[in-house]
């Protein structure tokens, strides 16, 4: 099962919104919401809060990319988020994620013993490629007890 199949069998919401996992490595994730009346806001574009999902969703597929094979020992859980919303979004969109820190160091932190914490940046653009909105999500992996 690939990433994005994962998410969509475990995660209501990325369902809901029809989310297209069109890449998902350690090193980037390419996240889609299709453009549907039902998601539209009151200028004809995708909602804030759907904007959003679609960014967290791309941040949430690298980090299961980048650390899959940790599950048996940590959870990834989201920390905080920021968002920012630069430029008015129509159509389809598209969320791109990319990884704060490399792998290893966020691993060897584990290793430690420790709860390492890392972002993930995240930026929304439309089709002309104009960005739309810029996210970070800071995830941790907390061990497990």
């Amino acid at each position: 099962m690939s990433v994005g199949e994962l998410l969509t069998a475990t995660v209501p919401m990325a369902r809901t919104l029809e989310l297209e996992f069109a890449e998902t490595t350690p090193e980037r994730a390419v996240v889609r919401l299709p453009d549907r009346p039902d998601y539209h806001n009151h200028l004809g574009g995708p909602h804030a809060g759907a904007m959003f999902t679609l960014a967290e969703s791309a941040s949430g597929a690298i980090v299961i990319a980048a650390f899959g094979d940790q599950l048996h020992r940590a959870v990834p859980l989201a920390v905080n988020a920021a968002i920012s919303y630069r430029k008015l979004a129509m159509g389809v969109v598209t969320a791109t994620a990319s990884l704060g820190r490399p792998v290893a160091d966020v691993v060897a932190q584990l290793d430690a013993g420790e709860r390492p914490e890392f972002p993930v940046t995240v930026d929304v653009t439309r089709a002309d490629g104009a960005v739309t909105a810029e996210m970070t999500v800071v995830w941790t992996l907390r061990p497990n007890a």
